[in-house]
């Protein structure tokens, strides 16, 4: 069951869930909340050319083998670039894909019986962008922090891309996808455990 707007904002009063900031009135619908964009990016460098000039070949990533890491590879100054909008916006051009997250840190207790989805925006979605499309679901216990139990609630990464033909102007704060949340009929027997359970916003190093 979805839950309304009534039952999201008596599940935050109660501290079922947690919404840290807590959205403001604007970002809400009948059965969602508006999540805002991070004002930190993530993209993967291209190859550097070579010398002679020959075409370049993507780099090869293995994801099935043991010890695989998108996180390690995120920390890689080779591989990933992190970067701030600018206050007249991030240029986000056709083909591009970059990594996000919501200014929101979410935490779902798991005996709140409460899991949720991340959709993208249909406002966004017309113009040829995709936020987070194939991995829409937020389990039961997100946002439990084993390093930090007493200060749950990380925020959503947001893999964003562009598919359209439109230079899409990202900024700091707007609405960049919705939060929809639904009923789960039993306690689960354990909470997320994934292997971003202690994700945090990209910084800037330096």
């Amino acid at each position: 069951m979805i839950l309304s707007d009534r039952e999201i904002e008596a599940a935050i009063d109660n501290k079922l869930i947690m919404i840290e900031p807590r959205p403001g009135p604007e970002l809400w619908t009948s059965t969602a909340i508006d999540l805002t964009l991070d004002g930190v990016l993530m993209r993967w460098r291209s190859s550097k050319p070579k010398p002679t000039g020959e075409p370049i070949a993507p780099r090869k990533v293995y994801p099935a083998r043991d010890g695989f890491s998108v996180n390690e590879m995120t920390q890689d100054s080779e591989l990933a670039e992190r970067f701030e909008i600018s206050k007249d916006g991030y240029s986000f051009g056709p083909t591009d894909f970059v990594l996000g997250y919501t200014q929101q840190k979410i935490y779902l207790p798991k005996n709140s019986r409460i899991a949720a989805r991340v959709e993208g925006k249909s406002s966004l979605a017309r113009l040829g962008v995709g936020v987070h499309v194939t991995a829409p679901t937020i389990h039961a216990g997100f946002g439990f922090n084993t390093k930090a139990p007493n200060n749950p609630g990380i925020p959503i990464q947001l893999e964003i891309f562009n598919l359209g033909i439109f230079c899409v102007q990202l900024a700091t704060g707007m609405p960049i996808c919705q939060l929809i949340l639904e009923e789960v009929r039993e306690v689960p027997n354990k909470g997320y455990i994934g292997r971003f359970s202690e994700q945090k916003s990209f910084t800037i190093d330096g």
